[in-house]
Protein backbone atom coordinates (compact mmCIF):
# COMPACT_ATOMS: atom_id res chain seq x y z
CA UNK A 1 0.00 0.00 0.00
CA UNK A 2 1.12 3.54 -0.69
CA UNK A 3 2.15 5.49 2.36
CA UNK A 4 1.49 9.14 3.01
CA UNK A 5 4.89 10.52 2.22
CA UNK A 6 5.78 12.98 -0.49
CA UNK A 7 7.77 11.84 -3.53
CA UNK A 8 11.23 13.19 -4.06
CA UNK A 9 11.23 15.66 -6.95
CA UNK A 10 13.64 15.14 -9.81
CA UNK A 11 17.08 16.60 -9.26
CA UNK A 12 17.89 19.96 -10.76
CA UNK A 13 20.51 18.53 -13.08
CA UNK A 14 18.06 16.32 -14.92
CA UNK A 15 14.79 18.22 -14.87
CA UNK A 16 15.66 21.84 -14.36
CA UNK A 17 18.12 24.39 -15.45
CA UNK A 18 19.08 26.51 -12.49
CA UNK A 19 20.95 29.77 -12.54
CA UNK A 20 24.14 30.03 -14.50
CA UNK A 21 27.61 30.06 -13.01
CA UNK A 22 28.07 32.45 -10.14
CA UNK A 23 29.81 35.71 -11.03
CA UNK A 24 33.26 36.25 -9.47
CA UNK A 25 33.32 38.19 -6.23
CA UNK A 26 34.81 41.66 -5.80
CA UNK A 27 38.22 40.29 -4.89
CA UNK A 28 38.49 37.93 -7.83
CA UNK A 29 40.75 38.76 -10.74
CA UNK A 30 39.94 38.16 -14.37
CA UNK A 31 41.96 35.39 -16.04
CA UNK A 32 45.05 36.69 -17.78
CA UNK A 33 45.86 36.32 -21.45
CA UNK A 34 47.70 33.07 -20.87
CA UNK A 35 44.91 31.49 -18.85
CA UNK A 36 43.28 28.41 -20.30
CA UNK A 37 39.84 28.88 -21.84
CA UNK A 38 36.94 27.52 -19.80
CA UNK A 39 36.38 23.86 -20.54
CA UNK A 40 33.28 22.95 -22.45
CA UNK A 41 30.60 21.39 -20.25
CA UNK A 42 30.63 17.59 -20.16
CA UNK A 43 27.26 15.89 -20.27
CA UNK A 44 26.33 13.00 -18.03
CA UNK A 45 23.91 10.62 -19.74
CA UNK A 46 23.22 9.05 -16.37
CA UNK A 47 20.96 12.03 -15.68
CA UNK A 48 19.02 11.67 -18.94
CA UNK A 49 15.46 10.86 -17.95
CA UNK A 50 12.28 10.06 -19.91
CA UNK A 51 11.13 13.66 -19.38
CA UNK A 52 13.42 14.67 -22.25
CA UNK A 53 10.95 13.13 -24.70
CA UNK A 54 8.70 16.09 -23.90
CA UNK A 55 10.93 18.19 -26.17
CA UNK A 56 10.23 15.80 -29.06
CA UNK A 57 6.52 15.82 -28.25
CA UNK A 58 6.43 19.62 -28.26
CA UNK A 59 8.30 19.82 -31.56
CA UNK A 60 6.14 17.16 -33.23
CA UNK A 61 2.86 18.78 -32.17
CA UNK A 62 4.08 22.13 -33.48
CA UNK A 63 4.47 20.54 -36.91
CA UNK A 64 1.22 18.56 -36.69
CA UNK A 65 -0.70 21.60 -35.48
CA UNK A 66 0.47 23.66 -38.45
CA UNK A 67 -0.79 20.93 -40.78
CA UNK A 68 -4.17 20.73 -38.98
CA UNK A 69 -5.01 24.44 -39.10
CA UNK A 70 -8.07 25.21 -41.25
CA UNK A 71 -6.45 28.36 -42.63
CA UNK A 72 -3.44 28.37 -44.94
CA UNK A 73 -0.74 30.99 -45.44
CA UNK A 74 2.28 30.90 -47.79
CA UNK A 75 5.11 28.80 -46.39
CA UNK A 76 2.92 27.00 -43.85
CA UNK A 77 3.54 23.52 -45.24
CA UNK A 78 7.25 24.20 -45.61
CA UNK A 79 7.39 25.30 -41.98
CA UNK A 80 5.53 22.17 -40.89
CA UNK A 81 7.94 19.97 -42.85
CA UNK A 82 10.99 21.69 -41.35
CA UNK A 83 9.68 21.31 -37.80
CA UNK A 84 8.66 17.69 -38.46
CA UNK A 85 12.19 16.94 -39.69
CA UNK A 86 13.59 18.56 -36.54
CA UNK A 87 11.29 16.44 -34.38
CA UNK A 88 12.23 13.25 -36.21
CA UNK A 89 15.93 14.05 -35.82
CA UNK A 90 15.44 14.80 -32.14
CA UNK A 91 13.61 11.50 -31.66
CA UNK A 92 16.41 9.50 -33.28
CA UNK A 93 19.10 11.26 -31.25
CA UNK A 94 17.16 10.86 -28.02
CA UNK A 95 16.40 7.19 -28.60
CA UNK A 96 20.12 6.55 -29.15
CA UNK A 97 21.02 8.53 -26.04
CA UNK A 98 18.43 6.71 -23.93
CA UNK A 99 19.67 3.34 -25.16
CA UNK A 100 23.15 4.35 -24.02
CA UNK A 101 21.66 5.47 -20.71
CA UNK A 102 19.82 2.18 -20.21
CA UNK A 103 22.91 0.08 -20.97
CA UNK A 104 25.60 2.12 -19.23
CA UNK A 105 23.64 3.55 -16.30
CA UNK A 106 21.36 0.72 -15.28
CA UNK A 107 21.25 1.75 -11.64
CA UNK A 108 20.10 5.25 -12.57
CA UNK A 109 17.51 3.83 -14.96
CA UNK A 110 16.19 1.51 -12.27
CA UNK A 111 15.98 4.38 -9.80
CA UNK A 112 14.07 6.56 -12.27
CA UNK A 113 11.41 3.91 -12.81
CA UNK A 114 11.15 1.84 -9.64
CA UNK A 115 12.33 4.08 -6.82
CA UNK A 116 11.47 7.66 -7.77
CA UNK A 117 7.76 8.25 -8.46
CA UNK A 118 8.49 11.83 -9.54
CA UNK A 119 10.46 10.57 -12.57
CA UNK A 120 8.50 7.35 -13.19
CA UNK A 121 5.39 9.23 -14.36
CA UNK A 122 7.46 10.74 -17.20
CA UNK A 123 7.61 7.32 -18.82
CA UNK A 124 4.34 8.43 -20.37
CA UNK A 125 6.34 10.78 -22.62
CA UNK A 126 8.28 8.30 -24.85
CA UNK A 127 5.21 6.61 -26.38
CA UNK A 128 3.58 9.97 -27.06
CA UNK A 129 6.74 11.16 -28.80
CA UNK A 130 6.78 8.04 -31.00
CA UNK A 131 3.12 8.46 -31.89
CA UNK A 132 3.30 12.18 -32.65
CA UNK A 133 6.39 11.84 -34.85
CA UNK A 134 4.87 8.84 -36.64
CA UNK A 135 1.71 10.78 -37.48
CA UNK A 136 3.74 13.70 -38.78
CA UNK A 137 5.84 11.34 -40.88
CA UNK A 138 2.71 10.20 -42.73
CA UNK A 139 0.75 13.43 -43.17
CA UNK A 140 3.63 15.92 -43.40
CA UNK A 141 6.64 13.89 -44.44
CA UNK A 142 4.72 11.77 -46.95
CA UNK A 143 5.31 14.11 -49.91
CA UNK A 144 9.04 14.09 -49.12
CA UNK A 145 9.53 10.39 -48.37
CA UNK A 146 6.91 8.88 -50.63
CA UNK A 147 3.64 7.31 -49.54
CA UNK A 148 4.99 3.79 -49.06
CA UNK A 149 7.90 4.63 -46.75
CA UNK A 150 5.80 7.17 -44.85
CA UNK A 151 3.03 4.65 -44.22
CA UNK A 152 5.54 1.99 -43.17
CA UNK A 153 7.20 4.40 -40.75
CA UNK A 154 3.89 5.44 -39.20
CA UNK A 155 2.69 1.84 -38.88
CA UNK A 156 5.92 1.00 -37.06
CA UNK A 157 5.90 4.04 -34.80
CA UNK A 158 2.17 3.82 -34.06
CA UNK A 159 2.44 0.11 -33.21
CA UNK A 160 5.48 0.58 -30.96
CA UNK A 161 4.00 3.71 -29.41
CA UNK A 162 0.65 2.04 -28.71
CA UNK A 163 2.21 -1.03 -27.11
CA UNK A 164 4.44 1.24 -25.06
CA UNK A 165 1.47 3.44 -24.13
CA UNK A 166 -0.65 0.53 -22.89
CA UNK A 167 2.28 -0.88 -20.92
CA UNK A 168 2.92 2.48 -19.28
CA UNK A 169 -0.77 3.20 -18.64
CA UNK A 170 -1.05 -0.08 -16.75
CA UNK A 171 2.47 -0.37 -15.34
CA UNK A 172 2.98 3.05 -13.76
CA UNK A 173 -0.35 3.01 -11.83
CA UNK A 174 0.59 -0.51 -10.71
CA UNK A 175 3.88 0.79 -9.35
CA UNK A 176 2.10 3.74 -7.74
CA UNK A 177 -0.20 1.34 -5.89
CA UNK A 178 2.30 -1.36 -4.96
CA UNK A 179 5.78 0.18 -4.74
CA UNK A 180 5.99 3.96 -4.78
CA UNK A 181 5.61 6.05 -1.65
CA UNK A 182 2.97 8.64 -2.53
CA UNK A 183 0.53 10.98 -0.90
CA UNK A 184 -2.73 11.91 -2.58
CA UNK A 185 -2.47 15.22 -0.74
CA UNK A 186 0.59 16.05 -2.87
CA UNK A 187 -0.74 14.84 -6.21
CA UNK A 188 0.21 17.00 -9.20
CA UNK A 189 -0.64 17.02 -12.93
CA UNK A 190 2.39 14.91 -13.89
CA UNK A 191 0.41 11.95 -12.55
CA UNK A 192 -1.74 12.20 -15.70
CA UNK A 193 1.14 11.55 -18.11
CA UNK A 194 1.08 7.72 -18.10
CA UNK A 195 -2.67 7.40 -18.67
CA UNK A 196 -2.89 10.04 -21.43
CA UNK A 197 -0.60 8.10 -23.76
CA UNK A 198 -3.33 5.68 -25.01
CA UNK A 199 -5.46 8.70 -25.91
CA UNK A 200 -2.73 9.83 -28.30
CA UNK A 201 -2.88 6.39 -29.94
CA UNK A 202 -6.64 6.71 -30.28
CA UNK A 203 -6.36 10.15 -31.85
CA UNK A 204 -3.59 9.35 -34.33
CA UNK A 205 -4.49 5.79 -35.33
CA UNK A 206 -7.43 6.59 -37.65
CA UNK A 207 -5.13 8.22 -40.23
CA UNK A 208 -3.76 4.74 -40.98
CA UNK A 209 -7.14 3.20 -41.85
CA UNK A 210 -7.13 3.99 -45.60
CA UNK A 211 -3.68 2.42 -45.90
CA UNK A 212 -4.59 -0.93 -44.31
CA UNK A 213 -6.21 -3.99 -45.89
CA UNK A 214 -10.01 -3.82 -45.57
CA UNK A 215 -10.08 -6.79 -43.21
CA UNK A 216 -7.89 -5.00 -40.66
CA UNK A 217 -9.72 -1.68 -40.64
CA UNK A 218 -12.57 -2.53 -38.23
CA UNK A 219 -10.09 -3.89 -35.68
CA UNK A 220 -8.06 -0.69 -35.73
CA UNK A 221 -11.17 1.49 -35.66
CA UNK A 222 -12.75 -0.19 -32.65
CA UNK A 223 -9.37 -0.59 -31.01
CA UNK A 224 -8.88 3.18 -31.15
CA UNK A 225 -12.28 3.70 -29.52
CA UNK A 226 -11.25 1.24 -26.79
CA UNK A 227 -8.01 3.14 -26.25
CA UNK A 228 -10.03 6.36 -26.05
CA UNK A 229 -12.28 4.88 -23.38
CA UNK A 230 -9.46 3.35 -21.36
CA UNK A 231 -7.55 6.63 -21.25
CA UNK A 232 -10.61 8.81 -20.65
CA UNK A 233 -11.85 6.78 -17.68
CA UNK A 234 -8.37 6.63 -16.17
CA UNK A 235 -8.08 10.42 -16.49
CA UNK A 236 -11.50 10.89 -14.90
CA UNK A 237 -10.34 8.78 -11.95
CA UNK A 238 -7.12 10.77 -11.52
CA UNK A 239 -8.30 14.33 -12.16
CA UNK A 240 -10.17 14.73 -8.84
CA UNK A 241 -7.12 13.39 -6.99
CA UNK A 242 -4.85 15.82 -8.83
CA UNK A 243 -7.08 18.80 -8.11
CA UNK A 244 -7.37 17.80 -4.45
CA UNK A 245 -3.58 17.67 -4.24
CA UNK A 246 -3.27 21.08 -5.89
CA UNK A 247 -5.81 22.58 -3.51
CA UNK A 248 -4.25 21.02 -0.40
CA UNK A 249 -0.54 21.51 -1.07
CA UNK A 250 1.17 24.37 -2.81
CA UNK A 251 2.75 23.25 -6.07
CA UNK A 252 6.56 23.70 -6.10
CA UNK A 253 7.47 26.60 -8.35
CA UNK A 254 9.50 24.37 -10.67
CA UNK A 255 6.37 22.28 -11.31
CA UNK A 256 4.06 25.22 -12.00
CA UNK A 257 4.23 24.66 -15.80
CA UNK A 258 2.83 21.16 -15.19
CA UNK A 259 -0.58 22.78 -14.69
CA UNK A 260 -0.76 22.89 -18.49
CA UNK A 261 -0.65 19.07 -18.57
CA UNK A 262 -4.35 19.00 -17.65
CA UNK A 263 -5.02 20.38 -21.14
CA UNK A 264 -3.48 17.27 -22.70
CA UNK A 265 -6.31 14.77 -22.14
CA UNK A 266 -8.87 17.48 -22.89
CA UNK A 267 -7.49 18.51 -26.26
CA UNK A 268 -6.35 15.01 -27.23
CA UNK A 269 -9.72 13.42 -26.49
CA UNK A 270 -11.44 16.11 -28.56
CA UNK A 271 -9.02 15.37 -31.39
CA UNK A 272 -9.62 11.64 -31.00
CA UNK A 273 -13.42 11.77 -31.29
CA UNK A 274 -13.13 14.09 -34.29
CA UNK A 275 -10.66 11.86 -36.12
CA UNK A 276 -12.67 8.74 -35.33
CA UNK A 277 -15.82 10.42 -36.64
CA UNK A 278 -13.99 11.23 -39.88
CA UNK A 279 -13.01 7.58 -40.23
CA UNK A 280 -16.35 6.03 -39.23
CA UNK A 281 -18.32 6.16 -42.49
CA UNK A 282 -16.23 3.80 -44.64
CA UNK A 283 -15.48 1.43 -41.73
CA UNK A 284 -18.65 1.48 -39.60
CA UNK A 285 -21.38 3.27 -41.61
CA UNK A 286 -24.08 2.47 -39.06
CA UNK A 287 -22.16 4.44 -36.44
CA UNK A 288 -21.14 7.37 -38.64
CA UNK A 289 -23.98 9.71 -37.69
CA UNK A 290 -23.68 8.91 -33.98
CA UNK A 291 -19.89 9.33 -34.08
CA UNK A 292 -20.20 12.72 -35.78
CA UNK A 293 -22.77 13.93 -33.27
CA UNK A 294 -20.73 12.68 -30.34
CA UNK A 295 -17.60 14.37 -31.71
CA UNK A 296 -19.35 17.75 -31.73
CA UNK A 297 -21.24 17.49 -28.44
CA UNK A 298 -18.31 16.04 -26.52
CA UNK A 299 -15.71 18.22 -28.19
CA UNK A 300 -17.44 21.55 -27.66
CA UNK A 301 -18.04 20.83 -23.97
CA UNK A 302 -14.47 19.65 -23.35
CA UNK A 303 -12.84 22.50 -25.26
CA UNK A 304 -14.90 24.87 -23.14
CA UNK A 305 -13.40 23.40 -20.00
CA UNK A 306 -9.96 23.41 -21.61
CA UNK A 307 -10.21 27.17 -22.18
CA UNK A 308 -11.25 27.66 -18.56
CA UNK A 309 -8.26 25.63 -17.37
CA UNK A 310 -5.98 27.50 -19.76
CA UNK A 311 -6.89 30.72 -17.94
CA UNK A 312 -6.14 29.13 -14.56
CA UNK A 313 -2.83 27.61 -15.64
CA UNK A 314 -1.76 30.74 -17.49
CA UNK A 315 -2.50 32.99 -14.52
CA UNK A 316 -0.63 30.68 -12.14
CA UNK A 317 2.44 30.61 -14.38
CA UNK A 318 2.46 34.38 -14.88
CA UNK A 319 2.35 34.74 -11.11
CA UNK A 320 5.24 32.27 -10.72
CA UNK A 321 7.29 34.17 -13.30
CA UNK A 322 6.67 37.60 -11.80
CA UNK A 323 6.59 36.96 -8.07
CA UNK A 324 8.78 33.89 -7.69
CA UNK A 325 11.05 34.34 -10.72
CA UNK A 326 10.40 30.80 -11.88
CA UNK A 327 13.67 29.56 -13.46
CA UNK A 328 13.84 27.58 -16.65
CA UNK A 329 13.37 23.83 -16.30
CA UNK A 330 12.51 21.00 -18.64
CA UNK A 331 8.99 21.31 -17.23
CA UNK A 332 8.63 24.36 -19.51
CA UNK A 333 7.96 21.89 -22.32
CA UNK A 334 4.58 21.38 -20.66
CA UNK A 335 3.62 24.66 -22.34
CA UNK A 336 3.76 22.97 -25.76
CA UNK A 337 2.19 19.54 -26.33
CA UNK A 338 -0.97 20.09 -24.23
CA UNK A 339 -1.69 23.38 -26.02
CA UNK A 340 -1.00 21.65 -29.33
CA UNK A 341 -3.69 19.04 -28.61
CA UNK A 342 -6.15 21.88 -28.12
CA UNK A 343 -5.10 23.27 -31.50
CA UNK A 344 -5.87 19.99 -33.25
CA UNK A 345 -9.06 19.58 -31.21
CA UNK A 346 -10.33 23.05 -32.15
CA UNK A 347 -9.39 22.46 -35.78
CA UNK A 348 -11.42 19.24 -35.73
CA UNK A 349 -14.43 21.09 -34.33
CA UNK A 350 -14.13 23.69 -37.08
CA UNK A 351 -14.14 20.85 -39.62
CA UNK A 352 -17.20 19.14 -38.12
CA UNK A 353 -19.32 22.16 -37.27
CA UNK A 354 -18.41 24.60 -40.03
CA UNK A 355 -18.26 27.31 -37.37
CA UNK A 356 -15.41 29.68 -38.22
CA UNK A 357 -14.96 30.61 -34.56
CA UNK A 358 -13.36 27.25 -33.86
CA UNK A 359 -11.00 27.76 -36.77
CA UNK A 360 -9.80 31.10 -35.43
CA UNK A 361 -9.57 29.61 -31.95
CA UNK A 362 -7.19 27.01 -33.40
CA UNK A 363 -5.14 29.80 -34.99
CA UNK A 364 -4.92 31.74 -31.72
CA UNK A 365 -3.91 28.67 -29.76
CA UNK A 366 -1.34 27.83 -32.41
CA UNK A 367 0.25 31.25 -32.03
CA UNK A 368 0.57 30.52 -28.30
CA UNK A 369 2.02 27.08 -29.11
CA UNK A 370 4.68 28.41 -31.49
CA UNK A 371 5.74 31.05 -28.98
CA UNK A 372 6.03 28.49 -26.17
CA UNK A 373 7.90 26.05 -28.43
CA UNK A 374 10.41 28.68 -29.52
CA UNK A 375 11.06 29.83 -25.95
CA UNK A 376 11.40 26.30 -24.56
CA UNK A 377 13.63 25.23 -27.45
CA UNK A 378 16.00 28.20 -27.21
CA UNK A 379 16.23 27.91 -23.43
CA UNK A 380 16.91 24.17 -23.62
CA UNK A 381 19.73 24.59 -26.15
CA UNK A 382 21.23 27.41 -24.09
CA UNK A 383 21.03 25.39 -20.87
CA UNK A 384 22.68 22.39 -22.53
CA UNK A 385 25.44 24.50 -24.05
CA UNK A 386 26.00 26.33 -20.78
CA UNK A 387 26.26 23.14 -18.74
CA UNK A 388 23.15 23.75 -16.66
CA UNK A 389 21.48 20.56 -17.93
CA UNK A 390 23.03 17.08 -17.75
CA UNK A 391 26.15 18.57 -16.19
CA UNK A 392 28.70 15.93 -15.27
CA UNK A 393 29.81 16.01 -11.64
Amino acid sequence: MATLTAPTPPGPSSAAAGPGPTAPGPGATAPGPGAAAPARPRWDLGQLGPNWYAAVMGTAITANGAFALPHRVPGQLLFAQAVWALGLTGLLVLVAARLAHLTRHRAAAREQLLENPATAVFYGCPPMALLAVGYGTLVIGGPLLGTGPAVAADVLLWTLGTLYAVLVAAGIPYLMVTRHDLSALRANPTWLLPVVAPMVSAALGPVLLPHLPAALRPGLFYGCYALFGASLLAVLVLLPVVFAGLAHSRLPVMLTPSLFLVLGPLGQSTTAVGNLADAAHPVAPRLAAAAAGFAVLYGVAVIGFALLWLLIAGAANLRALRRERMPFAMTWWAFTFPVGTCVTGAAGLARHTGFTGFGWLAVGLYALLVTAWAVAGVRTVAALAGGRLLRAA
